[in-house]
């Protein structure tokens, strides 16, 4: 993935980042000695955002212990959250247009809900959420959900900023610390489309040591054109990498994103029981996804009975796949790399005899 890095790339390492506004601390945030049902008045942001460097969070940790975190397998949740808007009709897209920009009551007891949901959830990816602007009432969502669900990581991806008004962008909230944490911009001809890319530890089994697992999280375009410049893009950054994991909502068809788009050579593949979850009323188009590699496989996939957004949220268990077989190394890769050490090999022969 380091060839990906460029100038639409922002890497964050020893865990996560916070992205307010606009503005950018390089610094994990974790939630120490917060009470966790904070009312949502309490988290109005007042200025710039400073946070601190990881400590431990005896309470969090052990909120994990009592909800028993998997040794073999992690929880993952994808929701698209429309800002903490519930829809219930195509026509509440005109007639409640004003939500998209103005403050409401609902809103904020719509996102208490959604904190109550995403709680039982190893690793929770979020898109359409707010970071912090009038119609939020300047609550970054994500730092709200974080703290009403005990996540001790979280990230906010402002893809819009468009000031006081809107922050629109994705989110992420984890129970285990990542390890490094990639916010990209994705191409596209409208800008503000972005991926989350997180690596976190994959515990391991008797039959190996432990690995990681390298998590997308992403909102693509509704545009074709742009969904395919997306999707070319985060093919390379999954490119030669075990274990996969794509989360989102991807706008796109299933049957054409694992057989014409640019990731239908990536080798991933879903549930053969997915399901629709959009729109969340009469579900009816397939177009949030959970993407797996070939080395895993999901053990579960449910999508969720739940009216708190225009989409429906995705849980799945991700698992490693017992029937994986590493691939051979080729031959002209094992010559290549002889040759490239012969040199080396010489010139410490050359200086022991010496």
């Amino acid at each position: 993935m380091e060839q990906k890095r460029n100038d639409n790339t922002k890497k964050v390492t020893d865990g996560a980042q916070n992205l307010i506004g606009g503005s950018t601390t390089l610094s994990a945030q974790l939630l120490s000695g917060t009470d966790m049902r904070t009312p949502l008045s309490m988290l109005a942001r007042t200025g710039q955002s400073s946070m601190a460097q990881p400590v431990l969070n005896r309470a969090v940790l052990g909120e994990h212990e009592r909800r028993g975190i998997r040794s073999n397998s992690v929880r993952f949740l994808t929701f698209n959250i429309q800002s903490g808007i519930s829809t219930t009709r195509y026509s509440q897209y005109v007639t409640r247009y004003w939500k998209h920009v103005l403050p409401h009551e609902a809103r904020a007891k719509n996102l208490q809900r959604i904190g109550d949901l995403v709680h039982d959830y190893d690793v929770v990816a979020l898109q359409e959420i707010d970071g912090g602007s009038l119609r939020s009432g300047f609550i970054n969502q994500v730092e709200y959900l974080a703290q009403r669900a005990a996540f001790p990581y979280w990230y906010t991806q402002c893809n819009r900023d468009l000031g006081p008004f809107a922050q629109m962008g994705n989110g992420v909230l984890s129970r285990i610390a990542p390890k490094a944490l990639e916010d990209h911009k994705l191409p596209g001809a409208i800008p503000g489309r972005g991926a989350l890319v997180m690596r976190i530890p994959f515990p391991g089994t008797d039959a190996g040591p432990d690995e990681e697992l390298l998590v997308v999280v992403l909102h693509l375009s509704l545009g074709g054109r742009s969904q395919a410049q997306q999707l070319e893009y985060v093919g390379e950054l999954i490119d030669g990498e075990k274990n996969v994991v794509v989360l989102g909502d991807l706008n796109t068809p299933l049957s054409a994103l694992l057989n014409t788009s640019p990731l239908a050579g990536c080798g991933l593949s879903t549930s053969p029981s997915a399901c629709p979850t959009y729109p969340s009323w009469k579900p009816s188009q397939i177009i949030d996804h959970a993407l797996v590699s070939k080395a895993l496989m999901l053990e579960e996939y449910e999508v969720l009975d739940c009216g708190l957004s225009d989409h429906r949220p995705l849980a799945v268990t991700v698992a490693r796949c017992p029937e994986y077989v590493e691939p051979a190394v080729a031959v002209q890769d094992i010559v290549a790399d002889a040759l490239q050490d012969a040199p080396r090999a010489e010139l410490v022969a050359s200086a022991t005899s010496s």
